[in-house]
């Protein structure tokens, strides 16, 4: 287990380096939609934002959450030690619910108005691409860090399943935000396994009702457990304007108005969710 805590940040990166390359590829091979707003506008902030927050994150929290698992093991701390539960059954069991508890927290994330205030930033993108996934206020990465690391604690989840599910997620979050052309044929069946960029992409819509849909970042399947699913965007996923209205200026694109955002204007999206009628799920078409 020693060695598993020496190469996690390298794995990580590795996987990164190579999820990123590829996804960047296919988007310019086969994008899903024409960018209006270049990636020379857009992309220097969105990786500078990425860069701040994993030198915060080295700051805060020197241990990463699969040595504090680690740590868990070794005491043999949480519930499924305490359950005794075989360890093929813990580590895809713990995959599972940390799983299950991003999606709760993404939940929480858009109901808090404080909370909304943090996350609003990674939505406020008016184009959608790779690099959605890496941009996250530095202080929701704080908080999202601690939230993990409780439920880490809360379930004594196996190293191994931690590092499985840091390296999924991170890659899930940059395929899911690609800018890709998947073919239709393939697209309805590949979004029952995983979220897919037409999938995930309703969810960067600027109207508010499918703002408010589809927060799975890694499974699909809570979005149909807990209702808040949507299978199409109203006006198709070529014509969806993304974004939020009160950031549309370029001017929103400077990396020092990003870390502003929280502390700008009203809620605004937020208090739209209880004027919303729930936007038609139409299950035909691949538009």
């Amino acid at each position: 287990m020693a060695d598993l805590l020496s190469t996690d940040t390298a794995i990580r990166l590795a996987v990164f380096a190579g999820v990123f390359a590829v996804v960047a590829l296919c988007e310019w091979v086969a994008p899903r939609r024409v960018q209006a707003v270049p990636r020379r506008r857009r992309w220097p902030s969105n990786l500078g934002i990425m860069v701040l927050n994993a030198m915060l994150m080295r700051l805060v929290y020197p241990v990463s959450a699969v040595g504090v698992a680690l740590l868990l093991e070794r005491q043999g701390s949480g519930l499924l030690h305490v359950l005794s539960v075989p360890a093929w059954v813990a580590a895809p069991l713990a995959f599972v619910l940390l799983d299950l508890a991003i999606y709760l927290q993404h939940l929480l994330l858009h109901s808090v108005p404080a909370l909304w205030r943090l996350h609003r930033m990674h939505h406020a993108d008016v184009e959608f691409d790779v690099t959605n996934g890496l941009r996250f206020h530095p202080l929701e990465m704080l908080l999202s860090m601690a939230i993990k690391l409780a439920v880490i604690a809360l379930l004594g989840a196996p190293a191994v399943a931690v590092l499985a599910f840091e390296i999924v997620l991170n890659a899930a979050a940059m395929f899911n935000h690609g800018n890709i052309a998947i073919p239709a044929r393939i697209e309805p069946a590949l979004r029952r396994l995983i979220v897919t960029p037409d999938m995930h992409r309703i969810h960067h819509s600027a109207l508010p009702q499918e703002t408010h849909s589809n927060f799975g970042f890694n499974l699909p399947w809570w979005d149909h457990v807990f209702g808040t699913y949507v299978d199409q965007p109203r006006d198709g996923h070529l014509a969806m304007q993304l974004g939020l209205p009160m950031f549309r200026e370029p001017c929103w694109m400077r990396l020092d108005r990003l870390l502003v955002q929280p502390w700008v204007g009203p809620v605004g999206v937020l208090r739209a969710r209880s004027r919303a009628t729930p936007a038609p799920s139409p299950r035909s078409g691949h538009p």
